[in-house]
C-alpha cells in the first residue's frame, strides 16, 4: 500500500466514481489508475467498490472505512510537506517585529533570547510603536509579526492569536497614603493625579470608560508611551501610576508599592498578529514557540495553507507570567 494508491482511491470517490475524470485530476492515465486500484484491493484482500460490469457502482462498507482513513493519512502527509517547506526557508535574513513599547521592553527580551539560540544567524528588527501603528504596519505588510494588547478578549483586526492575559496595576511611591493598602478603589484613584500610557487619553480608553461607569473622572496629569517613564514620573512624585503588571520588576519594590487593580478592571489580553498571506516560516514559528507555546503550529500551518475549517485559536489562554517563565526571579512581582 502506498500514499499514491490512497490518493488515487480518494480521487476516484471525489470524482463520483468516474475513473477517467479521477485520472485527469491526479495526472495519471485511466489504465494506470485502474491497475493501482486492483493492486490495492489485492493487497487488502477485499473489494473497495461494488461493480456493474466495467463501471464502479458504489463503495463497499469496507471501502468507505478505508477512504475515511485514507483522507486522514493524506492530510497528515500534506502537513509534513508544509512543515518541510517551512523548515527549508532561509534563516539568515531578517524578521521585523512591530510591537508596543511595553511588549518590546518587558516581554520580548527573554522570548527572543530563545529565538537567537535557535537561529543565531537571523537578524531581529524590533520596531516599537503605538498599538494602532502596529496594526497598520501589519496591514500594509511592512512587519512580519505584530504584538499588541487589548483591554478585553475581543480579537483585533486581521489574523490575531492570544498570547496571555494580564492585569493593570497601580504604583505609588513608598510613603504615599495608598502605599499602605493592597488594592485601591476607583474613588481613591480618581482623587489622585494619575500617570499612565498615552492611550489613556483616547475616547475609547478602557480606563476612561471604567471611571465614567461609576460617575467619576480620572485626573490624568502625565502620560507617556513607556512604562519605565511612568515609573520614573511616579518616583518623582507626579502622581499614582497605572500600568501593565509585566512592567514591574523586583528592584521596583525598593521605591514603589504595587497595588492590584484586578477587582476594578477586567483582564487585558496580549495578541500576536500574523499576516494571513504568508506561510509559517521557521523564524516566525520560532517566535511563536517562544512567546506562545500553547498555539498549535501544525493547525496554524494548515490554516495558512488554505484550510480555514481548522481551529487555530487555543482553548486555554495562560495568564501572566507565562508558565515557562514562572521560575524566573525577574517575573516574581508579576504573579
Amino acid at each position: 500500500m502506498t500514499l499514491a494508491q490512497l490518493r488515487y482511491l480518494v480521487a476516484i470517490v471525489d470524482a463520483g466514481l468516474n475513473i477517467t475524470l479521477a485520472a485527469e485530476h491526479v495526472h495519471a492515465t485511466q489504465p494506470g489508475l485502474s491497475k493501482q486500484l486492483r493492486q490495492l484491493e489485492d493487497e487488502l484482500g477485499f473489494a473497495l467498490f461494488l461493480r456493474r460490469g466495467k463501471s464502479l457502482d458504489s463503495l463497499t462498507p469496507e471501502g468507505a472505512e478505508v477512504v475515511e482513513r485514507a483522507r486522514v493519512m493524506l492530510g497528515e502527509a500534506a502537513n509534513i510537506r508544509i512543515l518541510s517547506e517551512s523548515l527549508r526557508t532561509d534563516t539568515r535574513g531578517s524578521l521585523v517585529i512591530a510591537c508596543t513599547h511595553t511588549q518590546a521592553r518587558f516581554v520580548l527580551p527573554q522570548a527572543l533570547g530563545r529565538v537567537r539560540r535557535e537561529l543565531p544567524e537571523l537578524m531581529l528588527r524590533i520596531q516599537p510603536a503605538e498599538r494602532e501603528e502596529v496594526v497598520e504596519r501589519m496591514a500594509r505588510g511592512s512587519a512580519d509579526v505584530g504584538l499588541i494588547s487589548t483591554s478585553s478578549d475581543e480579537a483585533p483586526p486581521g489574523l490575531a492569536l492570544p498570547v496571555y492575559r494580564w492585569d493593570l496595576v497601580a504604583v505609588a511611591p513608598l510613603g504615599h497614603p495608598l502605599a499602605a493598602t493592597e488594592t485601591a478603589t476607583l474613588a481613591q484613584l480618581a482623587a489622585q493625579p494619575l500617570v499612565s500610557y498615552d492611550s489613556t487619553l483616547l475616547p475609547g480608553s478602557s480606563l476612561q470608560k471604567r471611571f465614567a461607569a461609576e460617575g467619576l473622572r480620572p485626573q490624568v496629569g502625565v502620560t507617556a508611551p513607556d512604562a519605565d517613564l511612568i515609573k520614573g514620573y511616579v518616583r518623582a512624585g507626579l502622581g499614582v501610576g497605572i500600568l501593565a503588571q509585566m512592567a514591574m520588576r523586583a528592584e521596583d519594590a525598593q521605591s514603589l508599592r504595587t497595588l492590584s487593580l484586578r477587582p476594578l478592571f477586567g483582564p487585558c489580553t496580549t495578541w500576536v498578529l500574523l499576516r494571513p498571506d504568508r506561510r509559517l516560516s521557521r523564524p516566525i514559528a520560532a517566535v511563536l514557540a517562544a512567546l506562545a507555546p500553547h498555539i498549535d503550529l501544525i493547525a496554524l500551518r494548515q490554516w495558512l495553507a488554505g484550510d480555514h475549517a481548522v481551529a487555530i485559536v487555543p482553548e486555554r489562554i495562560p495568564s501572566w507570567p507565562p508558565p515557562a517563565w514562572k521560575d524566573s526571579a525577574q517575573w516574581s512581582l508579576a504573579d
